[in-house]
C-alpha cells in the first residue's frame, strides 16, 4: 500500500500512534492523531492485496464502517485546530476512501479541505533535495516530515484531478499556486519500481503513486484548458490550439514510457500488454481516458455544430481519436480483467462508463457509418464486460445493486444506439429505392 498511497510514513507513523495512545493531557484533545489513525485502519482494512488472496493472515475482523464513522466524527475537531501533517493524513486517506465506496460528493469535500490544509502547511512548494550525509539527526527527521507532506501534495493533486473531471467542479491546488517539480529520481524510478512492484517487499525511494504523476499534471491542463469557466468561453481557434498542444503533451509522455510499459495508440488483441497488472491496467485506462477528455472537447467547436467548413475536418479527426481511445478502454479493460484485484468497483467504473457514452453519442451522431454497426456490437459486449468484471468480486450488496443499475443503463443505450442505426439504414436504403 505504501507503494501506491503514501499516506503516512513508516518513520514518521510510529511517533503518531504514540501521540495518540500516551496518557498525556495534550494527546487528549488531539483529534488529528486520533483521526489519523482511525482513516488509516478503515482504509487498509478494505485494500484487497492480491499476494494474500489465497493464504489469508488470520487477523481478526475489522468494522470498516465503525472505525470511518469515528474518524469522520473528530473531522470537525480537526479542522478547528492547527493545521498538521496528521491532520491533513486524516483527510486525505477519508477522501480516498469516499472515493473508493462510491461517495464521490463526501470525497469532493475532503480533498477540497486536504487541499486548503496543503496550502497552511506548504506542501504546494518543493523543499529542495537534502544532503543527508552532512544533516543532523535533526535536520533528517525536519526533512523526512517535508518529504511525507509533499508526498501528501500528491496524493491530494492526483484525487482531487480525478474528482475535478468527475464533477466539472473545479480544483482548488491550481497549477498556477503550485510547483510541479517532480520527486528526485521519480520518472527514473517509477517504471524500474513497477518491475519489481509484486515481487519484492522492498520500498522504493519514491512512491510510484496511484497513477503517473505527470499524467494527474496533464490532467489538470486539460480540466483547466478546456473545461474550467474560461475553457468554456474560448473560440474555435483557441479550442483546437489547446486541444493539439495537449496532445502533443500526452504524445511526449507516451513517448517517454518504456516500451514494456508504454500504452499503444489503440487496443489490439494482436499487441498485448506484456506486464499486465493492476497499476499497468490505472496506467493504461488514464493515458486513453486523457486522449478521450482532450479530444472530445472539440465537439464544442462552433464551426463544426453548425455544419460550417474550414475546421470540420480538424475537429472530426479529433472526434475520432476521442472515440477511438474510448474503444480501447473497453477492449483493453475486458482482456485485463483476470488480474483485477476485488473491490475495485468504484475506482474502475467511470473508466468504461465514461467510454460507452462517447462510443453511444458517435453512433447517434453518424448512425449509418459503417463503423456505427462495430461499435453497436461493442456496446451489447459492454453489458457482459461490466458485469463479469465487477460482479465475479466479493462486493457488497450496495455495489451489486449499481452494478446491476449499469448495465441496466447499458442495455438502455444499446437500445436507443440500434434503432438509430437502424433508422439510418432504413432512410438510405428508401433514397436508394
Amino acid at each position: 500500500m505504501q507503494r501506491v498511497f503514501p499516506f503516512v510514513d513508516p518513520i514518521l507513523f510510529p511517533d503518531t500512534i504514540k501521540a495518540a495512545y500516551s496518557h498525556s493531557s495534550l494527546s487528549a484533545v488531539r483529534a488529528d492523531v486520533r483521526a489519523c489513525i482511525l482513516s488509516f485502519l478503515a482504509f487498509s482494512s478494505i485494500l484487497q492485496v492480491p499476494e494474500y488472496k489465497h493464504r489469508p493472515l488470520g487477523l481478526p475482523p475489522v468494522d470498516t464502517e465503525g472505525l470511518a464513522l469515528k474518524a469522520q466524527c473528530l473531522i470537525p475537531q480537526v479542522l478547528r485546530e492547527d493545521a498538521s501533517l496528521e491532520g491533513l493524513q486524516a483527510l486525505i486517506i477519508m477522501a480516498l476512501f469516499e472515493l473508493v465506496t462510491g461517495n464521490l460528493c463526501t470525497a469532493n469535500y475532503y480533498v477540497s479541505v486536504a487541499a486548503r490544509i496543503v496550502y497552511m502547511l506548504g506542501g504546494h512548494t518543493y523543499p529542495g533535495p537534502m544532503n543527508s550525509f552532512s544533516a543532523s539527526p535533526a535536520e533528517q527527521l525536519e526533512y523526512r516530515k517535508k518529504r511525507q507532506l509533499r508526498n501528501l501534495f500528491w496524493l491530494c493533486y492526483t484525487i482531487e484531478n480525478d474528482v475535478a473531471l468527475r464533477t466539472g467542479q473545479p480544483q482548488v491546488l491550481s497549477d498556477e499556486n503550485c510547483d510541479l517539480t517532480l520527486p528526485p529520481g521519480y520518472v527514473e524510478q517509477l517504471y524500474s519500481s513497477l518491475g519489481i512492484h509484486h515481487h519484492s517487499r522492498e520500498l522504493p525511494d519514491n512512491p510510484m503513486f496511484p497513477v503517473d504523476l505527470r499524467l494527474s499534471i496533464i490532467k489538470s491542463r486539460a480540466y483547466s484548458a478546456l473545461y474550467s469557466f474560461r475553457g468554456l468561453q474560448k473560440t474555435d481557434a483557441e479550442l483546437l490550439k489547446d486541444i493539439r498542444e495537449l496532445d502533443d503533451e500526452l504524445e511526449r509522455w507516451r513517448m517517454s514510457v518504456p516500451p514494456e510499459w508504454r500504452p499503444t495508440l489503440s487496443f489490439s488483441h494482436e499487441t498485448p500488454d506484456p506486464n499486465v497488472s493492476m497499476h499497468s491496467v490505472m496506467l493504461r485506462l488514464n493515458y486513453h481516458l486523457c486522449m478521450t477528455i482532450i479530444h472530445q472537447a472539440s465537439s464544442r467547436c462552433k464551426s463544426w455544430v453548425q455544419g460550417q467548413g474550414g475546421m470540420i475536418e480538424g475537429v472530426s479527426s479529433s472526434l475520432a481519436l476521442s472515440v477511438e481511445a474510448s474503444r480501447s478502454t473497453l477492449l483493453y479493460l475486458e482482456s485485463a480483467e483476470h488480474v483485477l484485484v476485488d473491490g475495485v468497483f468504484w475506482t474502475l467504473i467511470f473508466y468504461p462508463m465514461s467510454a460507452l457514452i462517447a462510443i453511444f453519442c458517435n453512433i447517434l451522431q453518424n448512425p449509418s457509418d459503417p463503423q456505427a454497426t462495430k461499435d453497436l456490437g461493442l456496446l451489447r459486449t459492454a453489458t457482459s464486460i461490466v458485469e463479469r468484471v465487477f460482479l465475479r468480486q466479493l462486493i457488497s450488496i450496495d455495489e451489486v445493486v449499481h452494478v446491476k443499475i449499469v448495465a441496466d443503463f447499458v442495455t438502455e443505450i444499446y437500445t436507443l444506439a440500434q434503432c438509430a442505426v437502424e433508422k439510418a439504414w432504413k432512410e438510405r436504403a428508401g433514397q436508394g429505392s
